[in-house]
C-alpha cells in the first residue's frame, strides 16, 4: 500500500506541473489583456489541483469559515504548497507577500507578478519591512486580500516558529481588518517529499481581528488564534474524526 500510495503520489505531482505549464499557456492571451485573467487562470488551476489530489491521492480539502471578499489582510498559517493552492481556489482576488526568488519560478513567478504579489527580501528584515510598507501603500488602489504568512515560512505542524513583525507593520499601516487563516494541511502535503497521504485537509478563516489595536496586543491575539486553531485542526485528524469536504 505504501509504494502504491508513493507511485499515485509522484503521478499526481509530475501531472500538477505539467498542468500548470499548460493553463498557463492557455490563459496568457487573458492573463497579458488584464489582471482578472490571471486571477481566473490561478483560481481554475488551483482548483482542478484539489480535485485531482482527491482522485489520484486520497486527499480531500475542505475550506471552513467564512471567505473574505473586500480589502482586508489575512495572515494565513503555512505549512506547505497546498495551503497556498486552497487560499488562491477561494480568495477573489489575492495578492501575496512572496520571496523575491520566486520570480524567476517557470510559470508561476510570472502570473504573482501579474496578480499583484510582493516580492521581498527575506534576507534582510528591516528592507524587507520598508518595501512591503512602500509596495502595499502603492497598490492600494487595487483592493483585495493581502495574504502574508506571519511566521516567514513554512512551519511543520506541531513546530513553533516565531511571529514576525511585518504583519503587525502592514495591520497598524492600514485600515483594514486582518483575518488569520489556520491548517492542518502539512500532516498530508508535507514541507518536502513526494508522499501525499489520504485525508481531508483543511484551511480555516477564522474571526477577523479589528483593525486599531496596539502591536503587542495584535500579535498576540493573532499568534493565539492562529496558533490554537491550527493545532486543534490537527488533533481532530490524530483521532481519525472523519470531516466533510468540498472537493
Amino acid at each position: 500500500m505504501t509504494a502504491l500510495r508513493y507511485a499515485l503520489s509522484l503521478i499526481f505531482i509530475v501531472q500538477m506541473y505539467a498542468v500548470m505549464v499548460l493553463m498557463g499557456l492557455a490563459f496568457i492571451p487573458w492573463a497579458l489583456a488584464s489582471k482578472r485573467g490571471a486571477q481566473t487562470g490561478i483560481r481554475v488551476f488551483c482548483r482542478y489541483v484539489r480535485a485531482s489530489a482527491r482522485l489520484l491521492c486520497g486527499l480531500r480539502s475542505e475550506v471552513r469559515g467564512t471567505v473574505p471578499d473586500g480589502a482586508v489582510i489575512v495572515a494565513a498559517k503555512h505549512q506547505s504548497f497546498f495551503d497556498i493552492i486552497i487560499l488562491c481556489s477561494v480568495l477573489p482576488r489575492p495578492r501575496f507577500i512572496m520571496k523575491r526568488e520566486l520570480r524567476r519560478a517557470p510559470v508561476l513567478g510570472w502570473y504573482a507578478v501579474r496578480i499583484g504579489c510582493i516580492p521581498v527580501d527575506r534576507g534582510a528584515r528591516g528592507q524587507a519591512v520598508a518595501q512591503m510598507r512602500a509596495d502595499v501603500a502603492a497598490g492600494r488602489s487595487e483592493p483585495g486580500q493581502l495574504v502574508i504568512y506571519p511566521q516567514g515560512t513554512r512551519v511543520a505542524p506541531g513546530a513553533r516558529a516565531p511571529y514576525k513583525i511585518g504583519t503587525a507593520v502592514l495591520y497598524a499601516d492600514g485600515d483594514q481588518p486582518c483575518v488569520p487563516v489556520a491548517t492542518n494541511v502539512g500532516l498530508f502535503w508535507p514541507k518536502r517529499g513526494i508522499l501525499r497521504r489520504p485525508g481531508c485537509a483543511v484551511v480555516e478563516f477564522l474571526p477577523p481581528i479589528p483593525p486599531g489595536l496596539p502591536a503587542d496586543r495584535f500579535m498576540q491575539r493573532l499568534e493565539h488564534d492562529i496558533e490554537s486553531a491550527s493545532d486543534a485542526l490537527g488533533r481532530v485528524c490524530n483521532q481519525g474524526i472523519p470531516v466533510w469536504s468540498h472537493f
